[in-house]
């Protein structure tokens, strides 16, 4: 086993551990409306993180990244929902840390993580052929695409009688329409959430400090450039999209799973696509710890900003746009935290050259 497999390797146990010490003990201390923000926060960075992957490494537009996610929530709704009563009978939630229940869930996510990436695949190769702003309506109408067609879905099926009389396409396409998948159980948790987010962070770590990652910066610099030296700019950009489009995937099954949630199309449409960019391109086009500190940053931000009551969306996009003309590259701009002249670390070592 290679030393970078191994570091990545401790890299991991060590997040899993976090993970479990954040459930354990620090969602119970600070309440179940902080323990939700952190969810959530978990969430958005997961969302940020890959679509930095595409938006910020190989400088494409996609606008359609909340399609990817409800692609992946309806997935793994599918699953926990209907293979719950096939399995027990019912859709209750089942007890216990590493319970069946637990497993199902666990499944689901990847499952639907690997359907966003399959559809990412089928929507990215004719799309990525294209330059400029043509992928960025492509992705649009993909995500407007996916919200309509669930809201024209039928109602939930809440019988177990009636679940073994429906045929596979009537199952498929029975996951609550305009009013949302009801009944999911709530299996996500705070240390689920962190083990996908350390997993989304490390893989676009080690993708963009590769051969693949130098190779998709060159594309985002140059792509005419990129060509003339050889890398097939088309197969890596599509690579990049179907990469994002399975993270995005695990967001949206955390999402369709968490307390408090009804999985609807309209809460995964523009406006969610929307958001998600406004965290790449504030924590900088590119930079990873950047998406992460502006996932954290923008998720709580509306929250800091309740005291101002109904003021507070204005409030809020007025901190964005002196943001984008104080500092129009972002947090961090192409570079990593550690990578700032600032950094504790960094400038101990130029001390001490």
């Amino acid at each position: 086993m290679s030393q970078t497999v191994k570091k990545n390797l401790r890299v991991l146990l060590l997040s899993v551990g976090l993970a479990a010490v954040l459930h354990g003990v620090i969602v119970p201390m600070v309440g179940p409306f902080a323990g939700k923000l952190l969810t959530d926060i978990g969430m958005n960075i997961i969302l940020a993180v890959s679509l930095t992957m595409v938006n910020g490494f190989t400088g494409q537009f996609s606008i359609g990244h909340a399609g990817f996610m409800a692609v992946g929530g309806y997935v793994a709704g599918l699953i926990t929902y209907y293979g719950a009563f096939f399995l027990w009978g019912s859709t209750q939630l089942v007890p216990g840390f590493f319970s069946p229940g637990v497993g199902l869930f666990v499944v689901a996510c990847l499952v639907g993580g690997l359907v966003a990436a399959a559809l990412g695949y089928l929507v990215g190769l004719p799309s990525l052929r294209l330059r400029g702003d043509y992928l960025a309506i492509v992705t649009l109408g993909f995500g407007e695409i996916i919200r309509v067609v669930l809201q024209q879905t039928n109602d939930v099926i809440f019988s177990v009688d009636e679940l073994r009389r429906a045929s596979f396409a009537t199952l498929v396409t029975s996951v609550g329409g305009a009013l949302g998948f009801t009944g999911l159980p709530f299996y996500t948790t705070a240390f689920w959430v962190y083990v996908f987010v350390a997993l989304t962070v490390v893989v676009a770590y080690r993708l963009k400090f590769s051969s693949y990652g130098r190779a998709f910066l060159a594309i985002r610099d140059d792509e005419l450039a990129a060509e003339a030296m050889g890398i097939n700019t088309t197969q890596l950009k599509i690579r990049a999209f179907v990469l994002a489009a399975f993270f995005a995937g695990i967001a949206g099954a955390l999402f369709a799973h968490e307390i408090g949630t009804t999985l609807n199309p309209r809460e995964l449409g523009f406006q969610k696509s929307f958001d998600i960019i406004i965290m790449v391109v504030l924590g900088g086009m590119g930079s990873i710890s950047g998406a992460v500190l502006a996932a954290i940053v923008l998720t709580l931000l509306p929250e800091w900003l309740r005291f101002f009551a109904e003021y507070r969306l204005i409030v809020y996009a007025l901190v964005l746009i002196l943001m984008m003309i104080l500092r129009p590259q972002g947090l961090l701009g192409l570079h990593e935290l550690w990578e700032q002249s600032w950094w504790p670390r960094r400038r101990g070592k130029m001390v001490s050259s």
